[in-house]
Parts: C-alpha cells; sequence; structure tokens
C-alpha cells in the first residue's frame, strides 16, 4: 500500500511541476516571440483564468487577445479575430521537457507553423521530434480510372499545401487538417472531396510526433 501512495505522489507531484512549466515559460516568453503581447499582458491571462474570469486583454495593437484554454501542459491564445497560438509542454525520450508551439493565421485559408523551444525559449531543430511533415499527397487520394474529365481537372486544382495544425489540449496528438480545398472554387472542392483525407494525427511517442 504504501508504494502505490509514493506512486501516486510522485505522479502528483510531477503534474505540479508540468503545470508550473506551461506557466512560466508562457509569461517568461521573450518579447521578440510575443509581438502583441507584454510580459504583463500574459500575466494577468493566468490570474483572469485563475480567478474564473474572461481572460481577455488589450494588446499592443489595441485590439483584443484573450488566453481560450489553460491546462497542466497546455496554452492557447486567440490572438486575434485571424490568428491563434497555442503552446504544449512535452517530453524528450530522456524525460525532460520541451515546449512546442503551432501559430495558425486565416487570411482567408488557414495555414500553420510549428516551432519547438527549448524551456527557455532556445529554438530546437524541427527534424529531431517532427521527422516527416505531411506532403501534399499525403491528403490525396488516387483517382478511379474512369474519373470524369470534369474530376481531372478540380484534381489537377489541387496544386499547393495548406494546412492547419492544433494540438490537443487533452493528449499528446498533433493533427493536421487539410485546407487547400478552401481556396479553391467550391465547385471543384465539391468535386474532389471523396478523393481527400481530410486530417492526419500524429502521437507524440519516445520523445517525438509520429
Amino acid at each position: 500500500m504504501k508504494r502505490y501512495i509514493i506512486i501516486i505522489c510522485l505522479i502528483c507531484f510531477a503534474c505540479q511541476l508540468q503545470a508550473q512549466q506551461v506557466r512560466e515559460s508562457f509569461v517568461n516568453m521573450p518579447d521578440s516571440l510575443s509581438a502583441l503581447l507584454t510580459k504583463v499582458n500574459r500575466e494577468d491571462f493566468i490570474d483572469f483564468l485563475d480567478s474564473n474570469m474572461k481572460a481577455e486583454v488589450n494588446n499592443r495593437l489595441g485590439g483584443k487577445t484573450e488566453m481560450t484554454r489553460l491546462t497542466d501542459d497546455f496554452i492557447e491564445v486567440k490572438m486575434s479575430s485571424e490568428s491563434t497560438f497555442q503552446m504544449k509542454v512535452l517530453s524528450k525520450a530522456d524525460g525532460s521537457p520541451l515546449i512546442c508551439t503551432v501559430s495558425t493565421v486565416c487570411g482567408p485559408v488557414c495555414d500553420s507553423h510549428v516551432i519547438f523551444y527549448s524551456t527557455d525559449w532556445q529554438p530546437l531543430e524541427m527534424n529531431d521530434f517532427l521527422p516527416k511533415l505531411p506532403t501534399l499527397d499525403s491528403f490525396l487520394k488516387p483517382l478511379p480510372a474512369d474519373a470524369t474529365f470534369a474530376l481531372r481537372d478540380a484534381y489537377r486544382q489541387v496544386d499547393m499545401l495548406l494546412m492547419k495544425m492544433e494540438l490537443s489540449p487533452d493528449n499528446k496528438s498533433l493533427t493536421f487538417t487539410f485546407t487547400t480545398p478552401d481556396y479553391m472554387e467550391a465547385e471543384a472542392a465539391k468535386l474532389v472531396e471523396p478523393y481527400i483525407n481530410p486530417s492526419i494525427t500524429l502521437i507524440w511517442h519516445d520523445g517525438r510526433f509520429e
């Protein structure tokens, strides 16, 4: 019984450290990586949510920015009506923490970028933690041999890769949603819809997304 109590205590202690890590890292983010927000803004977000208040501040451009989610290892901020920022604390293979961030801009089609950092905000090599990003072919299914000319023409219009990335607040996953069809004409997008994989999800395992 004592053994199980000790294990439970260690797990709780690790969770508390992780929760402290995500808060401290967010607050101490360099201004160069947080052009819209001051350190006081970032501190206010956490204070507001801890007080069960709406976590909204006036950003440096005079607009509204809101923290919409705060968990033990995850933060999500609606930077503006067109952009969002997510960060999640993950563990390397050796158990040490790192930060994964996803920035998304929808203008008008959503597109995202992912970056990995040490806990003191030094950039890390992406290939070490995300060895293979989805490609355009990852989202496309082959056309049938008897595909019509209209379908083949619409399929050829899928000629660029746009994707929205989302970290999960509930687990260690990263989902890529194919947004190129949102850029296409509605009729063409509807034709190719059955031949598109709408999303791909990778899971964090042993210090990397696979």
